[in-house]
């Protein structure tokens, strides 16, 4: 009875303290959502650049604090080939090979991620099914291996994608057919590529051998990768000559590469998760330290 009534006088006014925690976090979520859209629509630029610059940094903290080798291993390797591609990408004037080299590798980026984000997301529900038994696979084992390239998948994918985002905007305002005005600054040619700049030799009724031509329905033509790259790693659903908007199920005609433009959406969301929700979090335990509130 004695202790009984002793964790009483210590826990006293905890239940009014839990509560003004949990007001605290409530309102600053709200605050901080307002916040970051104003800035978002307000000044894109800075936003963008401090959310690529925090889901490049954030994560890196917190794997480094428990030791996650794999993870800095690949983020190591990533950050030097997507530095040397940023490097080239900036450069003016412009190499021919640059932009090609650009939106192939960031192609590549987004490829490997968007299947190793659905391989983690299969093996998860196995998981969860209890498929994993039939191989013999403890549980706890394929449950860490799927969140793990669920993980994989979702951070570069959404990492590469700003990346490329930036790169996008450096070399069409490098080659001259894009600019801020929207006003191409010099005459395209019938067989010129606006990405790019480079010829187009595969007519749009031929099947080429690597890569295809696709004709929007501004009736520019640009090459397979170039306008891909534009459209979905880059995120930029119009014309990079004539600011027309793409039509997206025209372009794709099969229908199994309509979902990457929905795992494009859900990057887009998880970009706030990574990038802002731990620094809210840690702002809020600032504010509950600073009330004495434990």
């Amino acid at each position: 009875i004695v202790e009984h009534a002793r964790m009483h006088a210590k826990h006293k006014g905890h239940e009014a303290m839990h509560a003004e925690m949990v007001l605290i976090l409530i309102v600053t979520l709200v605050v901080a959502q307002l916040v970051l859209v104003q800035w978002k629509q307000r000044h894109p630029k800075s936003y963008n650049l401090v959310t690529l610059f925090q889901m490049w940094v954030v994560p890196l903290y917190f794997t480094t604090k428990l030791h996650w080798w794999r993870f800095l291993t690949t983020w190591f390797i990533f950050s030097v080939i997507t530095a040397y591609i940023s490097f080239r990408a900036t450069r003016k004037p412009l190499a021919c090979t640059t932009p090609r080299l650009v939106y192939k590798w960031f192609l590549l980026l987004y490829k490997i991620s968007y299947a190793t984000g659905i391989v983690g997301y299969t093996v998860v529900m196995f998981t969860l099914f209890g498929i994993n038994l039939i191989f013999r696979i403890k549980p706890e084992d394929a449950m860490d291996f799927g969140v793990s390239l669920l993980f994989y998948g979702l951070y570069y994918g959404v990492l590469g994608r700003d990346f490329a985002e930036m790169c996008a905007d450096f070399m069409a305002s490098t080659v001259g057919y894009y600019s801020a005005s929207g006003m191409p600054t010099k005459h395209l040619s019938d067989n010129i590529c606006a990405v790019c700049g480079q010829p187009i030799l595969v007519d749009v009724s031929e099947e080429g051998i690597i890569e295809n031509t696709y004709r929007l329905s501004c009736n520019h033509v640009f090459h397979e990768f170039c306008i891909r790259g534009w459209c979905i790693v880059g995120k930029k659903q119009m014309c990079p000559y004539c600011k027309e908007k793409v039509d997206l199920k025209r372009m794709f005609s099969n229908p199994w590469e309509r979902p990457h433009v929905m795992y494009g959406q859900l990057l887009d969301w998880l970009r706030y998760l990574v990038a802002w929700q731990p620094v809210i979090i840690g702002f809020v335990q600032g504010i509950n330290y600073t009330l004495g509130l434990e």
